[in-house]
């Protein structure tokens, strides 16, 4: 399988829809992982007296337990959980949500070449408001579609065909950029033509090439689009 910087390894001459991933794809994930790694067991830590790693030891299960699931990915089922306004608690860290380098000028091509874009993501609509507020990505996709409006996650192959009924793409002309093994792997089984591992999802944490699929660290490396005029 091509790695990191074989971009010929895109055809992007056969490629007529684009399938991106938000957390970790399109922005820095070192926001998510702030957020439910620090910033939340800190604030459930002094609302229950508790010190900081003991909020840590006891919410980390709770969240290991949905992960791949749709709850992992729902903010209103963990303010049931934790009794905390999750949507609101985010925006006091907001100033982390960044975008990752080179996408403006990859999702810029993708337009400009006439491709269909569409944001496929699991996070919840009140994380995408959010994240579209800050960052003003919002006019780039054809769509934006949460894996909550269909209640299956991306790891689920239901997803995938609530997808394919609702856009109406032909997979084998699709691509699909993700940063997670189980998704990338779903939409592999499910048949998706060009599927792209982000190796370095967060500014924070180093490259960690994904095996099994094309690997890129920034999206510099996907956009030979422009060689195609």
């Amino acid at each position: 399988m091509a790695l990191a910087g074989e971009e010929s390894s895109i055809d992007w001459e056969t490629i007529d829809t684009i399938l991106l991933d938000m957390d970790g794809t399109l922005l820095d994930l070192n926001f998510d992982l702030h957020f439910w790694m620090e910033y939340l067991p800190l604030v459930y830590a002094n609302q229950h007296n508790l010190t900081h790693q003991q909020s840590k030891d006891k919410i980390y299960p709770m969240l290991e337990a949905q992960q791949g699931k749709l709850h992992w990915y729902c903010l209103d089922y963990w303010q049931e959980i934790f009794k905390l306004d999750i949507a609101e608690l985010k925006t006091d860290v907001a100033h982390l949500i960044q975008i990752h380098p080179f996408v403006l000028d990859f999702l810029t091509q993708a337009k400009k070449h006439n491709k269909r874009v569409y944001l496929v993501t699991n996070a919840h609509r009140k994380t995408i408001k959010l994240k579209m507020q800050v960052t003003n990505l919002e006019d780039y996709f054809d769509d934006i579609i949460s894996s909550h409006d269909y209640n299956a996650p991306k790891e689920d192959q239901s997803f995938w065909h609530q997808l394919e009924q609702a856009i109406n793409f032909d997979k084998q002309t699709s691509i699909f950029f993700d940063d997670s093994i189980s998704v990338l792997k779903s939409a592999e089984k499910f048949g998706i033509g060009t599927v792209v591992a982000i190796s370095k999802p967060s500014s924070k944490i180093k490259t960690k090439p994904v095996d099994g699929f094309i690997n890129i660290e920034t999206f510099k490396q996907a956009i030979p689009l422009k060689h195609h005029t």
